[in-house]
């Protein structure tokens, strides 16, 4: 922690970062250019101040950043009134030096927070957008004034506090609130004993519990960092301690940790920017998504056993597995919030927003009982000091990556460079969806090295996504696609986060765990493909029992694959018979 905040001043700030963005679900229409400025004022503590390490200079030059860009954030949403009539065009001196200290501080805040690439890429964007006009041919813009630029970047709603910066501000925050308030109480440990009691007697039991777990977990986190340091705390001991191999406990812990982000109900911050985005509501993504989310842990899941076939890795005994009334005493912990979420979703016409506000609400009363349902004081305000100081913490990591990402969305707009990138992906392919989904498969994977899951999405979906839906793609496909690919870099080296964090855990060298997690990981590959074939699979809505046998036929395909891929069917020429009719399963006789 800063050495000049003391505990209770950083409890207060993270109180205020949660209270403020519970408080706009209930107050009504707020103007943009007050709610996202002070948002952004929120965040930036989190980074420049409260766990600033580093040298003196880093440090000062943290406190300089900080105080500037509170202080420009505030003089927008003061201005608001004023700097509406400015129709996004800069006026005298000042302006143009709050507009380029507010970028700058927004740049380094997401250096600081998730190191350079996403930075990088707007930095170049920015320099695209103010010497594009020097480019000749189809890649060249008209140019524009530089007060215009800057304006629409920072005075009006086209960069820092654009769509992206909406979404984090009024829904993705609520939903990051509900799952630190869920783990700080006796949910997280919840999760933890329930997949151990389902799956930790059997073949390579911790391993399958890190699955389940990870499922579990993952669906409150929406953070694949988070998931790994919470889960893989458990599973990693235990799988080295019944002699797995780090490499492989590794691997599990770091595949499993990925799906998250794409396992209802809560999944990632990518998942609220597809509602916006594509103007539908959450109950959708959550219906669209769900199957597919269950077939990458059935293929992580499949990928395990065959390893542990082949390895002969025990279970746990007996003895080491929790008791049923150990489990049921912490169920209620998640299914109470979860259950209300869930019904305030299907069975009412609240926002999600809302409704995850009322299920956080659940779990601020837990937080003070424990699994023997005492109370207790004192573990609320533990609890509550957890959860608030997570909450502002995890916002201020979302805020750092949308921010910065919507600075290149906004030169996006500003220059059509999108739909020029869009015609290139149209023309290379030849007019193929096929070849365009691989190109898009590939650049989501280049976009991901270092950009987080969310900055590679948006970025990605708003050039390849339109390409793909001028190819006759459904535009729901095309972002779920766009989605799961960005996932990719995660396991794919050589930049994959959750290798190198499980690796690092295990003690053991990362490129084993990242070759491993790759053939574990088979599900984040296929799957994809696999929806796009069986356009069944994401609208159970449609035809439940259509889905179902898309689900099946593909499920048995992945099993097939798994077993292709581990080495364990059988002789030489079986992994080749394995590998075709898994394919054959999984995109020939396409449902839907």
């Amino acid at each position: 922690m800063s050495r000049f905040l003391s505990s209770g001043a950083i409890f207060a700030l993270a109180a205020t970062s949660v209270v403020y963005h519970l408080y706009l679900i209930f107050s009504g229409l707020l103007p943009n250019l007050i709610t996202r400025p002070l948002h952004l004022a929120l965040a930036l503590p989190w980074v420049f101040l409260i766990g600033a390490k580093g040298n003196a200079v880093r440090r000062w030059s943290g406190y300089v950043l900080c105080a500037v860009g509170v202080a420009g954030s505030l003089w927008v949403a003061l201005n608001r009134d004023a700097l509406v009539d400015q129709y996004g065009s800069l006026e005298g001196p000042l302006q143009y030096a709050i507009a380029i200290a507010l970028i700058v501080t927004v740049l380094e805040m997401a250096r600081r927070r998730i190191k350079a690439a996403l930075p990088t890429v707007a930095v170049l964007a920015l320099l695209y957008g103010l010497f594009g006009h020097l480019i000749p041919g189809e890649f060249g813009h008209p140019g524009m004034p530089l007060g215009s630029f800057l304006g629409t970047l920072v005075i009006a709603e086209g960069g820092l506090w654009g769509q992206l910066t909406g979404i984090s501000v009024n829904v993705v925050a609520v939903f990051v609130i509900l799952g630190a308030f869920v783990s700080a109480g006796e949910g997280g440990p919840g999760f933890m004993l329930l997949a151990t009691r389902l799956a930790g007697r059997m073949r390579a039991g911790p391993a399958k519990v890190s699955v389940l777990s990870s499922a579990l977990f993952g669906s409150i986190s929406g953070s694949a960092s988070a998931n790994v340091a919470s889960t893989g705390s458990v599973t990693l001991p235990a799988m080295k301690k019944l002699g797995y191999p780090a490499s492989f406990a590794a691997a599990v812990e770091a595949v499993a940790s990925s799906g998250g982000q794409i396992m209802p109900p809560l999944m990632g911050a990518g998942a609220f920017l597809m509602v916006e985005l594509l103007r539908i509501t959450y109950v959708d993504v959550m219906a669209a998504a769900i199957l597919p989310s269950l077939l990458f842990f059935w293929a992580t899941w499949a990928g395990v056993d065959h390893f542990a076939k082949r390895n002969g890795l025990r279970g746990l005994s007996p003895e080491e597995t929790p008791a049923w009334d150990d489990v049921m005493r912490t169920a209620p912990f998640f299914l109470a919030p979860f259950g209300v979420l869930l019904a305030m979703l299907f069975w009412t016409g609240y926002t999600p927003q809302y409704a995850a506000a009322l299920a956080t609400g659940v779990s601020f009363l837990l937080l003070g009982v424990d699994r023997h349902f005492t109370l207790s004081l004192k573990r609320w305000w533990t609890g509550l000091d957890k959860a608030v100081v997570d909450s502002a913490r995890q916002i201020a990591t979302v805020a750092a990556i949308i921010v910065c990402a919507g600075l290149v969305i906004g030169v996006l707009n500003m220059t059509g460079l999108g739909v020029k990138v869009t015609s290139v992906i149209i023309g290379a392919s030849g007019g193929n969806l096929w070849i365009a989904l691989g190109f898009t498969a590939i650049a989501c994977l280049i976009l991901g090295m270092e950009v987080p899951t969310t900055a590679a999405y948006v970025i990605c979906v708003s050039v390849a996504g339109p390409a793909l839906q001028e190819l006759g793609l459904p535009e729901l496909h095309a972002h779920l696609f766009v989605f799961w690919y960005a996932l990719l870099s995660t396991i794919t080296p050589p930049v994959c986060g959750t290798v190198f964090i499980a690796a690092g855990m295990a003690d053991t060298p990362w490129v084993p765990v990242a070759n491993r997690a790759m053939r574990l990981g088979l599900g984040l590959y296929v799957v994809p493909l696999a929806f796009i074939a069986n356009p069944a699979l994401i609208h159970p809505e449609i035809s439940l029992p259509l889905a179902l046998l898309a689900m099946v036929k593909i499920g048995a395909g992945v099993w097939l694959l798994s077993g292709a891929v581990s080495g364990n069917s059988g002789t030489a020429w079986k992994p080749p018979l394995y590998f075709a009719l898994g394919a054959v399963l999984i995109f020939a006789f396409g449902l839907g």
